[in-house]
Order: C-alpha cells, then sequence, then structure tokens
C-alpha cells in the first residue's frame, strides 16, 4: 500500500523472502510435476525441442498399430500356405494310392500280328519274311497315346522293340502262335492303340486293336479316390479363402501396403497372390476318366508337385517379408524410446536436485522470516517509548 513506509532494512527482507517463496514455489511445482520444463516461459529452447520430439515419437507410435496389424496379416497368410501344403501333400498321398492300386483294366488293349513265321524269335524278330530289316511301323496317337514309329534293324531283338515302344507307352511279346502282339503299358491302360501302319516296305499287319476292358472292384476303388482328391481341392479353395485377417487376404489377391516413418516415405508393397485350386493349377477330377489308369495319376502329381513348389517359393518370399516387418516393428520401438529419452533429459527435473533445493529455501524461509522480526525490533521500541 502506498501510504505504508518501510524501513530500508524492512524492505530489504521482504524482497528477499518473497524470492525464497518464489525459488520455493518452482521447487515444489518441479517435485510434484516430475518437469522442470513445464511451459514455453520456463525454458523456449528445451520445451520446443523437447515437443517436437515427443510429437514425432507420438507419430511412430501411431504407425505401430498398423504394422502390427500387418504382422498378423502376414502370419494370416503363412497359415495358410502351412495348411496348403499340408493339402497339397494330403492329394500327392491320394493320387500315389492309385498307382499302387491293382490295373484298372482286366484285360488291355492289344494288337496281333496277322502272322510272324520262320525263324523270327525273341532273340531276332527280323526273319526277312514276317518282318524284314529296316521294315517300319507307324503307331497312331490316340488318347493317352503318342505317336512312335519304329525301325527295324538287321538283327532286332524283343528287347531293342519294347525299348523303341516304351514312349508311347506299349510293349511287345510274342504268343503262343509266334504272332507278334502290342499291348499298352499300365501307365495307359485305358487308351486303345490306334491304327498301325507299316511302311513302304513293310509286309506286318496287324489286328484292329479291341478297347480295354475295365475290372470293376478296381474302377470303384479308383473312384472313390477321384471323390477323395476332390475333397481335398475343395478344401484348398476353401482354406486359401479364409486366410486373412482384417479383411485382408494375401491369398486372395489382396494387396497390403505398410508405412514405417512418420514422411510416409519408408513403405513395403507386398504383392499378395490367387492360391485357390485353380490358382495352383489344380482341378476337380472326373469319376470315370481320372484316374482310371498311372498317366491320369501321373498327370495329377505332376500338377501337385508344380503346386507344393510354388506354394514353397511363395512361403520363402512371405518369411522374408514378415522379417522385415518385425524388424522394422523393433526399430520403432526402439526409436520412440530414444526419441522420449531425448524429450525427458530436455524437461525432468531431477528429483534429488529438487528436494534439496526445498529443503535449502524451506532453511532460507525461516531464516528470512526471522531477519524480518529483527528488522522490526527498532520500530517496536520507539512504540514502547510512545507508550
Amino acid at each position: 500500500m502506498s501510504g505504508i513506509v518501510l524501513s530500508a532494512s524492512v524492505r530489504q527482507n521482504l524482497l528477499s523472502l518473497q524470492d525464497t517463496a518464489s525459488l520455493l514455489s518452482t521447487t515444489q511445482n518441479r517435485l510434484a510435476t516430475g518437469n522442470k520444463v513445464n511451459s514455453a516461459l520456463d525454458n523456449p529452447t528445451n520445451f520446443f525441442t523437447a515437443q517436437g520430439l515427443n510429437n514425432r515419437a507420438s507419430d511412430i507410435n501411431n504407425l505401430l498399430d498398423s504394422i502390427g496389424n500387418g504382422v498378423q496379416v502376414l502370419q494370416a497368410a503363412n497359415t495358410g500356405i502351412t495348411s496348403l501344403q499340408k493339402l497339397v501333400d494330403t492329394a500327392k498321398s491320394i493320387a500315389n494310392q492309385v498307382l499302387q492300386a491293382p490295373t484298372g483294366y482286366s484285360v488291355k488293349s492289344t494288337s496281333t500280328s496277322t502272322a510272324l513265321v520262320g525263324t523270327a524269335s525273341a532273340a531276332n524278330l527280323v526273319d526277312g519274311v514276317g518282318i524284314k530289316a529296316g521294315e517300319t511301323l507307324a503307331f497312331a496317337a490316340t488318347t493317352g497315346l503318342p505317336a512312335v514309329t519304329v525301325t527295324f534293324g538287321a538283327a532286332e531283338t524283343l528287347d531293342q522293340l519294347n525299348t523303341a515302344l516304351a514312349p508311347g507307352n506299349l510293349t511287345a511279346s510274342i504268343n503262343s502262335s509266334n504272332q507278334l502282339v502290342i499291348s499298352t503299358t499300365n501307365d495307359a491302360a485305358s487308351s486303345t492303340i490306334g491304327a498301325i501302319t507299316p511302311g513302304a516296305a513293310g509286309s506286318t499287319t496287324f489286328s484292329v486293336a479291341a478297347a480295354p476292358t475295365p475290372d470293376a472292384a478296381s474302377q470303384a476303388v479308383r473312384a472313390s479316390l477321384v471323390g477323395q482328391y476332390n475333397n481335398i481341392i475343395t478344401q484348398i479353395t476353401t482354406t486359401s479363402h479364409d486366410s486373412s485377417f482384417n479383411g485382408i487376404n494375401l491369398l486372395s489377391g489382396d494387396n497390403l501396403k505398410l508405412t514405417f516413418d512418420e514422411t510416409g516415405k519408408s513403405t513395403l508393397n507386398i504383392t499378395g497372390v490367387t492360391f485357390d485350386a485353380a490358382g495352383l493349377g489344380l482341378g476337380s477330377l472326373i469319376s470315370g476318366t481320372d484316374f482310371l489308369d498311372n498317366n491320369s495319376a501321373n498327370a495329377a502329381l505332376t500338377k501337385l508337385s508344380s503346386a507344393s513348389t510354388t506354394l514353397r517359393t511363395e512361403a520363402s518370399a512371405l518369411g522374408s517379408n514378415l522379417s522385415v516387418v518385425q524388424l522394422r516393428q523393433d526399430f520403432n520401438k526402439s526409436l520412440i524410446n530414444v526419441l522420449q529419452t531425448g524429450a525427458s533429459n530436455l524437461t525432468l527435473a531431477d528429483s534429488n536436485e529438487e528436494a534439496a533445493n526445498s529443503q535449502a529455501l524451506s532453511t532460507r524461509q525461516s531464516i528470512a522470516t526471522s531477519a524480518l522480526a529483527l528488522a522490526n525490533t527498532s520500530q517496536q521500541s520507539v512504540l514502547q517509548l510512545l507508550r
């Protein structure tokens, strides 16, 4: 108040007491908040620098959620591929059962020469009469049987003829009437031998081949295997469609883009694949048409092996991408810690130091109060005279 006049000593002690109270208030605030910089007024440079570090840490922390979802999407796809691989292996097992099953035909397609006379034998088929040296036989291609042409040498053995016929899934033998009999192998047991045409210099003719005779019991087993195989193919498709997380399925053609930094410049694009049965090059079989012989089973096994290779390749790619995402996830967590530690170093108070300051200021405040009382002693003496 302007009407009150204080002595110099009293005013000086009062100012000291006010300064001590202000410092004590600041120290107590630091102890309460744990920060030595609570606003831009405390230290503008440290405050705004720390705020920038914390903002960046917050932005990166927000990205961790999407990165975590990305990890789950990749793991879902990897789980799907693992299951698909097992299903493909099961389908392989079914196809292999066809190879181990009894031949599906009690009588295979055969064609018999009209004659094989003279000195012809298994050791030398060429007798110069029924079969001549240099003679050719052309076997027409049919379903399951590729075209093949055989030329007889000067001393053609039965083994040599069978070697020449093998690419055409045919085999030769000599019957009790000394006739040359051509028949299909087990691999093409469901096929019927096509026309056999002798060359210009040839004289050997063959009967029209009869169709093979199905074995009912064996074909029933093979039809059952077709049904089992088709069930697996259906499961391959449904499994690939179910391998999604949060609406993203990398096995159904979806793509995944992950952002690793707050500027959006560090990204990873993962292109999805279509791994249903059709995408893997697989399809359902037809009972009565497929698995009738070894060729049909081998064709299925070839496709399954290709699908297995495709799955393994994609699993490797997914594993590589998953490693990258997990590494970036760990890196971001560490970077957040670095940023927050840096911000804390600029703003956090030393609790030990502030506690010591508080004690010292409390002592100073007590001393200042006592000094103010002593400064007022002279005025109290005057008051005693007035009394």
